[in-house]
């Protein structure tokens, strides 16, 4: 394997301290992406006919599906066993550990409780959200790299990191990887699509097809988990909970579309 490979900076992952508390640069990024979410949702509120108010509980709702949902996923998906043995290490939030496609299931939840709390439509409020998710899904990436988790496959490309904790072997940089298809290329594509009107459910399937598709692509790169490794030597566990969230994704651009043809027969 060639030995040109790129250093990994080393980068404090807590900002500063004060007294017992202490801010993180993932924390940090996580912040910048609810903000950025939050700025975008109040510039496409007169879409909706709420109020303020009501895309504050909505927010508020989905921030919290996001940290319940992430948690019991990745207990359920990725360390079962574990949660078998020690059922209190589901609420052992400080020893890290967050799943995408289990927030995303606890953001579904949210989007629930809303749409029906408000009479409104589950596909119009999914519509709506969902070009705000890959804001944060991107700057989530940035703190994972920072932190130097997550890190990529073992790999001899000029661009090739040594992440400290992965070995000396050079890895690729998955979640930057994860950055700019989940983050910047799926915003850019969820928002371009959004612009103009739209079927409801258009959007959201669109999400759940590109975000099914760039997560699938990158897995090919990412480290698998140690204690799950792959399944028949070549899927992933991240591959397995993606590939639904594919075809899911193409029945609600398809129904969406039928809908609106019948509706317009």
């Amino acid at each position: 394997m060639a030995n040109n490979y790129l250093t990994f900076p080393e980068i404090d992952p807590i900002i500063f301290e004060l007294g017992p508390l202490a801010l993180r640069w993932y924390g940090l990024m996580y912040l910048i992406g609810f903000g950025a979410a939050w700025w975008l949702a109040r510039r496409r509120l007169y879409r909706t006919g709420w109020t303020e108010e009501q895309l504050s509980d909505l927010l508020f709702f989905g921030f919290l599906g996001v940290i319940i949902g992430g948690r019991v996923g990745y207990v359920f998906f990725y360390q079962f066993d574990l949660f078998l043995s020690e059922p209190l290490y589901l609420f052992k939030i400080w020893t890290g550990g967050m799943s995408f496609h289990g927030g995303l299931l606890g953001v579904i939840a949210a989007l629930m409780y809303f749409a029906r709390q408000r009479q409104a439509s589950l596909l119009m409020v999914g519509d709506f959200v969902a070009p705000l998710v890959p804001i944060g899904l991107g700057m989530g990436r940035i703190g994972n790299f920072i932190n130097g988790e997550l890190w990529g496959r073992t790999t001899d490309v000029p661009w090739a990191f040594v992440f400290p904790g992965a070995g000396p072997i050079p890895r690729h940089p998955s979640q930057l990887y994860e950055f700019f298809l989940e983050g910047v290329v799926l915003f850019a594509v969820l928002w371009l699509v959004s612009i103009k009107p739209r079927p409801a459910g258009v959007i959201s399937g669109l999400f759940l097809l590109g975000y099914g598709l760039f997560r699938f692509i990158v897995e090919f790169y990412r480290e698998p988990d140690a204690h799950i490794g792959l399944y028949g030597e070549y899927l992933s566990q991240g591959q397995l909970l993606s590939l639904p969230m594919c075809f899911i994704g193409i029945g609600f651009i398809i129904y969406a579309y039928k809908k609106q043809h019948v509706a317009n027969a």
